[in-house]
């Protein structure tokens, strides 16, 4: 279900040792904005400004083609705050550890591959 990857997410800060509460909120709704109508000033007037900047820091602009969108999670992770950089990494590490238990239907070995090997670049620019 889709509840396990941002409650997943979330608690590999917490296991981490990370108490910011802002970061594990915005852990939880670090997809929202991409995958539902939810906008960031939804999120400012529920959960605060710094909640709401972490999850605009993390937040992929889906009106950008899919490959653009990746170039620029390289790029903006060496600008992001210590916080958005703490969503971001244990976001990665969620999906990695994810792909490792099975492969989405119709992602093949290569494109797991790419996945890392992208994922790799986001993470040295953290």
């Amino acid at each position: 279900p889709y509840i396990n990857h941002p409650v997943g997410v979330a608690n590999h800060l917490a296991l981490a040792g990370v108490t910011d509460v802002a970061v594990l909120q915005a852990a939880i709704l670090h997809d929202t904005v991409e995958d539902t109508d939810t906008t960031i000033s939804e999120i400012e007037t529920v959960f605060g400004a710094k909640v709401a900047e972490i999850v605009a820091a993390v937040t992929d602009d889906k009106d950008l083609e899919k490959a653009e969108r990746k170039r620029l999670q390289i790029i903006h992770a060496r600008h992001a705050s210590k916080q958005a950089k703490l969503v971001k990494l244990a976001d990665k590490l969620y999906n990695i550890s994810d792909l490792e238990r099975c492969l989405p239907e119709g992602w093949t070995d290569e494109r797991r591959k790419q996945y890392y090997l992208w994922s790799a670049k986001v993470v040295l620019g953290c």
